[in-house]
């Protein structure tokens, strides 16, 4: 089963070998041994192209949950005589200020070396979902204060202000507050429409009767900061996430947006991994 979900997900039989640490030849006689087995082609192939046949795709959902449920019943066996092992899923939003996610793994790696950690950036909207259906353990989310997650467990971490952050060359430089007023002319770089990240400032505008001039969207703070610093728009962040630098400015914003972030894991049965790792942040 391990085998036909490795060429599932990578689209190769090469690729495929070199993940489960097999050589090629054997892996596809263990398939080829299961497609007679079940009757059924698992996978069409050609020299060049692998696709999954409608058979496949539904022996594949059903491998990857048996497959869950083998490693969950390892995990458990040897949680039982004090190890800690599987895999620990954890999503990761853009902008984490609480957490020193870094400093904390390498913590959690030291005291539980046998656990593998995945780590996935993404939105908290599809964090949520992961959590709520088995596929992710733990994440950090960022969602506007009257936005709580639902379905799922969360505590709380921190509640922030968004700073206006401008170039050192804008006019706003030398200023040391603002109006949401002062805004409504100013052309913007924020995350896409509709996700978590962009949520707080959306509202926060609608309420002040005020229609924004978003021009640029991106996930990465790398790239907002970048834009910013070069005088072409100006962002809404948490000012923990805004470097000290002479070519960047911050300001607070006067009823402007805010956000809360939260811790968030299943609330159904956690694995020995996720609850470790919950006892050492929690």
């Amino acid at each position: 089963m391990r085998y036909v979900v490795a060429v599932a997900e990578t689209r190769s039989f090469t690729r495929a070998a070199e993940l489960c640490h097999v050589v090629q030849s054997a892996l596809s006689h263990q398939i080829k041994a299961l497609e007679r087995e079940l009757g059924v082609r698992l996978f069409a192939r050609t020299s060049r192209r692998v696709e999954v046949t409608a058979a496949g795709t539904a022996f594949v959902t059903s491998a990857r949950a048996s497959l869950d449920a083998a490693e969950r019943a390892a995990s458990e066996a040897a949680a039982a005589t004090g190890r800690i092992q599987g895999t620990l899923s954890i999503g990761l939003i853009p902008t984490v200020t609480v957490l020193n996610v870094p400093t904390e793994l390498s913590r959690f790696h030291l005291a539980h070396p046998e656990v593998q950690i995945r780590l996935h950036s993404g939105g908290s909207q599809e964090f949520i979902k992961a959590i709520a259906e088995g596929r992710m353990d733990v994440a950090v989310l960022g969602l506007p204060e009257s936005m709580p997650p639902k379905g799922i467990n969360a505590v709380e971490l921190a509640r922030e202000h968004l700073v206006a952050v401008v170039s050192s060359k804008h006019a706003f430089a030398g200023r040391r507050r603002l109006q949401m007023q002062d805004l409504a002319d100013e052309t913007f770089v924020d995350f896409p429409e509709n996700t978590p990240g962009r949520m707080p400032s959306d509202m926060a505008f609608q309420a002040a009767g005020i229609v924004r001039n978003v021009a640029f969207e991106a996930m990465s703070i790398d790239l907002i900061l970048d834009l910013v610093k070069h005088d072409l728009v100006i962002a809404l962040l948490s000012p923990d996430v805004v470097p000290e630098t002479g070519d960047l400015r911050s300001i607070p914003i006067a009823q402007g947006p805010s956000r809360v972030e939260y811790l968030a894991w299943s609330s159904f049965n956690p694995t020995p991994a996720a609850q470790a790792f919950l006892d050492q942040l929690l």
